[in-house]
């Protein structure tokens, strides 16, 4: 099992703890884990500070412990201490097409907001990096949220290409993706994606203090009716609400239906509330608890990436035998 998050800001949101972080604890006791920080990745819409980028590699890295993931268990590394990302990178976008390239969702969406002598090439190439992140590691499965299925499609595309052309090489791999809480969105706009694009009134940081939370949740938009019922279409703004609560508590959403039936949208409003709180409380203690120490943190990333790196340089060095690169003299 092989999943990868930006370290692009100083706190994950709950989006990306009930659609991917909160999966990545379970796994655990299932799957061999590889759970990296996506460092390079987090160049390709603008080049941020040196510093910021140091110091949120290690915050991303604590969020992660803070929500459950287990070093002993897990490996957790940064993408640039693995230099076969991009090693394996350079021949995948060797057998991809540009015009295969420019369909992906978040080079045409950027590109189309007419400034696309602004985007870098990192960001078109970027899907292709993201298969390299996971074929290098013959992972089967990948924790992704719904809206990264183009992404997982391409990557067992260029396993196929691959293996089609040069013999069997690598595992086709399959998106593993939760039902119910597969795609959180925004409080005041529930029909977008939670995300730290928009504004963050809308957006649920595990980081933020208990009462900004409880303020967010309080004006998230809801409708003009009073009934309390899951249905994406009609009640977009409710449903997320009853997603993140059943995510948030374990409880499935038919439960929570009959639950509030009957009560208004601020007992819910405050029923979430209340739950986001509850865990958000601790996981900010833990995560700073992990900061504290910063070179045991380091020490955490270093044994993950050599764990990565024994399995990586393999799948390395058997893809440029087989493309027909001459094996470097002594390796």
């Amino acid at each position: 099992m092989l999943s990868g998050i930006q370290p692009t800001s100083a706190s994950y949101h709950l989006g990306n703890y009930l659609g991917a972080l909160k999966q990545w604890v379970a796994m655990q006791d299932a799957y061999e884990v590889f759970y990296f920080l996506a460092d390079l990745h987090a160049l390709t819409a603008e080049l941020p500070d040196p510093a910021v980028l140091t110091d949120r590699s290690r915050r991303a890295a604590a969020q992660l412990i803070a929500a459950g993931v287990d070093p002993e268990r897990s490996a957790i590394f940064l993408q640039s201490h693995v230099p076969a990302h991009t090693q394996l990178s350079w021949v995948f976008e060797c057998l991809t097409g540009f015009g295969e390239g420019s369909r992906m969702t978040q080079f045409k969406d950027k590109s189309a907001r007419g400034n696309a002598d602004r985007v870098s090439v990192g960001l078109f190439t970027y899907p292709i990096l993201q298969a390299a992140d996971i074929l290098i590691y013959q992972a089967h499965y990948v924790p992704v949220g719904e809206d990264q299925r183009q992404h997982i499609e391409l990557t067992r595309n260029l396993a196929q290409r691959f293996n089609n052309r040069y013999g069997e090489t690598f595992v086709m791999p399959d998106a593993y993706i939760t039902k119910e809480a597969a795609k959180i969105l925004d409080l005041q706009d529930p029909t977008a994606k939670m995300s730290k694009s928009l504004p963050d009134a809308g957006t649920l940081n595990l980081l933020d203090d208990s009462a900004v939370l409880a303020k967010k949740i309080k004006r998230a938009t809801t409708d003009g009716e009073t009934e309390i019922r899951f249905d994406p279409a009609t009640k977009p703004g409710i449903s997320n609400l009853l997603a993140i609560l059943s995510a948030v508590t374990d409880s499935p959403i038919a439960t929570l239906e009959a639950d509030f039936a009957g009560q208004g949208y601020g007992g819910l409003k405050n029923a979430v509330a209340d739950a986001v709180v509850a865990f958000t409380e601790p996981f900010g203690k833990r995560m700073a608890e992990v900061l504290a120490d910063i070179p045991e943190l380091d020490r955490v990333l270093a044994r993950g990436a050599e764990r990565a790196r024994a399995i990586a340089d393999v799948t390395v060095k058997s893809v440029y035998d087989r493309v027909g690169f001459v094996p470097a003299a002594g390796r």
